[in-house]
């Protein structure tokens, strides 16, 4: 098995953040907002990170591609962008092919990593090909028998857009009766409606830092929502939500969870930040891998935050570290 270092992570990204000028960072734009499902908590993440940046000294400035054109980013003279964006033209590859054009660093994983990362069903076959555990699934039409695929696939399934997040659109389905529903929800945000089989167990997500052969993960979490539903609400604006990180788990199932998120990871190319929310099958005690988010969320529910304090790192250092890795090594005192 792989180690996982975060607890020098934690002491790596201070020693880091000790020897840097936030000057070298110039004029920075901190993209939030924009024009998927998910820009109301677009938006909270993206004020956090821009007050974060702000109370660190940083020339940030908020910018929402929702109603501005993005090619005014260059008469915005910015020197890198932040993105806070979640979901499509934020988080599938889009902003990220503009920002290469525009020769504009930023923040996550580039082109291909978020344009795989982004469709459910693409992100499974790339794991699948890996070898790595992910439940099983099938892309969904109107015209799909649904006696088979529940044959299948099981019950209960989870029925899901492929290209939303923050559960949109999803529906647990327990009979055969409520699947015509469950696609026509799914349906209506993307054209692209994909089924799995539910995995009964504990919730979990794993953050991932670096790229490469410099990756490494971060504290496990694991979820408890209300009435095991961790739906929009839950997500965002619930107290209710209990995060435990420590998980309590045995620390070889945290390893191996850590272990699994982080092949997820590579396996796609991501780069300096990610978040693979995992669930750890009650039967047997396997983790299987449910989705790869590359532009994580940064408000004051999110999970990486969570997981990088755990590690020793308070949220405002976090992002002036996500921000430090636009930087050209020569311009970081030390890496």
């Amino acid at each position: 098995m792989s180690k996982h270092r975060f607890d020098n992570w934690g002491e790596r990204v201070k020693l880091r953040l000790a020897n840097l000028d936030v000057k070298a960072f110039g004029r920075v734009g901190v993209l939030m907002g924009g024009r998927s499902g998910e820009r109301e908590i677009s938006l909270m993440s993206g004020n956090g990170v821009l007050q974060a940046l702000l109370s660190k000294g940083v020339d940030a400035h908020p910018f929402d591609p929702g109603v501005r054109n993005p090619t005014e980013l260059v008469s915005e003279k910015f020197d890198r962008v932040f993105i806070s964006l979640h979901g499509r033209y934020g988080e599938d590859g889009t902003i990220q092919g503009l920002l290469d054009l525009l020769e504009l660093p930023y923040t996550g994983s580039g082109v291909l990593a978020s344009a795989l990362s982004i469709d459910k069903i693409v992100t499974k076959q790339v794991w699948i090909s890996n070898g790595l555990s992910t439940p099983e699934f099938e892309e969904l039409t109107a015209q799909s028998d649904w006696d088979a695929v529940v044959q299948h696939l099981g019950l209960p399934l989870i029925v899901k857009p492929a290209h939303e997040g923050s559960s949109l659109g999803l529906t647990k389905v327990k009979s055969v009766e409520e699947l015509p529903a469950a696609y026509k929800l799914a349906a209506g945000l993307d054209k692209k409606v994909i089924a799995e089989t539910c995995i009964v167990g504990d919730e979990l997500t794993c953050p991932l830092v670096g790229y490469g052969d410099s990756a490494e993960a971060l504290p496990v979490i694991k979820i408890i929502p209300p009435q095991a539903n961790y739906d929009f609400h839950n997500k965002y604006f619930s107290d209710e939500t209990q995060y435990l990180c420590p998980t309590g788990l045995d620390p070889q199932v945290n390893q191996q969870v850590q272990d699994l998120a982080l092949a997820a990871y590579k396996a796609l190319g991501c780069r300096t930040w990610g978040r693979a929310d995992v669930m750890l099958d009650q039967r047997t005690g396997k983790p299987y891998l449910l989705e790869m988010n590359t532009s994580p969320g940064m408000t004051s529910h999110s999970l990486v935050p969570m997981a990088a304090k755990a590690a020793g790192v308070e949220y405002a250092d976090l992002v002036l570290w996500l921000l430090s890795e636009t930087l050209p090594e020569k311009e970081v005192a030390i890496s």
